[in-house]
């Protein structure tokens, strides 16, 4: 039976946020906490249920019970993105013309940057991104030590991996553990090259 620590979880996952990410949007130190509480081993104050239900955009009572999904002050006009079907190396994003669908963010989420949707191909990120999904990406050139970016490798089409830093260079790992991790020295990004072309800040899966 589905209850606010299985809502949470949910609505993390629908968001292709980890427990680390969450925790820093909702003030936690580190992922720990939101671990407890997606196992339902914490009893959550009112307080810190707001914050959950200001970051996931739902009502609290959403939260608690189910019900009111979607608050009337959230009920906006959602900005419209397009999802690509490949991006390749060499063509600006705005002029890609694989277009093969299109989904809305929250206008709070498009201020905050340019975003392109990508449906995602293979199984490396399985089981928490799979074939067929698509993957909301703010652009950026940047992204920090575990988070799932989208990057063009050897002019190659766009791949999804989670990114892992080094003083000497990056490691661009799979989800999927049949796949070996990508190891790239910072010589290697600049020939090859290796370009990070966004951020994953959101999942949206097909079923």
């Amino acid at each position: 039976m589905e209850n606010m620590y299985n809502r949470i979880k949910k609505l993390r996952l629908q968001r292709g946020w980890s427990q680390e990410e969450l925790a820093k949007k909702i003030g936690y130190a580190d992922k720990t906490s939101i671990a407890k509480i997606e196992a339902g081993k914490v009893d959550l104050p009112q307080s810190k249920i707001i914050a959950f239900s200001n970051v996931f955009f739902v009502t609290p009572s959403y939260l608690m019970d189910g019900n009111n999904s979607l608050p009337n002050s959230t009920k906006r006009k959602g900005i419209p993105i397009n999802v690509l079907g490949r991006v390749a190396a060499g063509i600006p994003i705005e002029s890609v013309e694989e277009i093969i669908d299109t989904e809305e963010i929250t206008e709070e989420l498009a201020a905050t940057g340019d975003f392109f949707g990508l449906q995602i191909k293979g199984d490396s990120m399985e089981p928490r991104i799979t074939e067929g999904d698509v993957v909301i990406v703010r652009q950026q050139e940047d992204a920090e030590n575990g988070e799932t970016v989208i990057v063009l490798i050897n002019g190659e089409d766009a791949t999804c991996k989670r990114l892992k830093k080094y003083s000497d260079g990056i490691m661009l790992l799979s989800n999927n553990p049949k796949y070996e991790p990508m190891v790239f020295s910072k010589q290697e990004i600049i020939d090859k090259p290796v370009k990070i072309i966004g951020k994953v800040v959101e999942l949206r899966g097909k079923f």
